[in-house]
């Protein structure tokens, strides 16, 4: 009897190991996980056709690039409006020789001149920018003109306010205005006047004290004294045969 028991307990227990090592080899284990899942970097996405969005919203009006100030240009100065103190130029270019502009008008003037030559015309700048300085020895030396002539004082100062704008109250102490002749040794100056008079507004240029505008500028015409404003305020006073006063009304 106990060698039945015996043999029936042996049984059981190699069943119950079979058993249990059937278990083992159908049930795959859990791998272990050696990092943190924080701790693994992650492949980046593919990028795509959409442009990546910018992190932070537009502001509601998206600043702009500052356009170029071109008010410079109409700077209107005469016995009512003196030159501002800002208008003053801070950068001039010299010319062959030796007078001076205010560099931003140097390239139409130099191209206007190059055209000009090509068409067997000679312009050439006989003044350009005046410091308040020389436009005051300027002005002195035309009263004594006039009274070496036999005026009296009031009335040199007079006759040469016609001729000369007082100091402070000049266009050439912006650098934009020019008295310009021709190079006699190649044209006369009713060659270059009449050439300036038909297309120095192309350039920007106007001729700035018209004969039938006297009553408006104060100032006697003068057929060699040219103002920069631009091409195209240029054009319009051209075309509507206006001065500078009446374009800026």
């Amino acid at each position: 009897m106990k060698k039945l028991l015996c043999v029936l307990l042996v049984v059981a227990l190699a069943a119950a190991g079979v058993w249990l090592l059937s278990r083992t080899l159908l049930e795959k284990p859990e791998p272990t996980q050696l990092y943190h899942p924080s701790a693994v970097a992650t492949a980046p996405e593919e990028e795509t056709s959409e442009p990546t969005q910018p992190t932070t919203e537009p502001p509601t009006e998206a600043p702009t690039e500052p356009e170029d100030d071109t008010s410079w240009m109409l700077t209107l100065v005469n016995a009512e409006h003196p030159v501002p103190e800002d208008a003053v130029p801070t950068e001039l270019t010299d010319l062959f020789n030796g007078e001076q502009v205010d560099s931003r008008i140097y390239p139409a003037l130099q191209q206007m001149f190059d055209d000009a030559r090509a068409q067997g015309v000679y312009p050439v700048v006989n003044e350009g920018y005046r410091t308040h300085e020389r436009q005051q020895q300027i002005m002195e030396q035309r009263v004594q003109e006039y009274i070496a002539q036999g005026y009296e004082e009031a009335a040199a100062q007079e006759l040469a306010q016609s001729t000369v704008a007082v100091p402070g109250t000049s266009e050439h102490e912006l650098g934009l205005a020019l008295d310009i002749i021709a190079d006699t040794e190649k044209c006369d100056n009713e060659t270059v006047y009449s050439w300036l008079r038909d297309n120095a507004y192309k350039y920007g240029f106007i001729l700035r004290y018209p004969e039938d505008k006297v009553d408006i500028t104060g100032i006697d015409f003068e057929p060699w004294h040219y103002r920069y404003v631009g091409t195209e305020a240029a054009q319009e006073i051209y075309q509507q045969g206006i001065c500078l006063e009446e374009y800026l009304q």
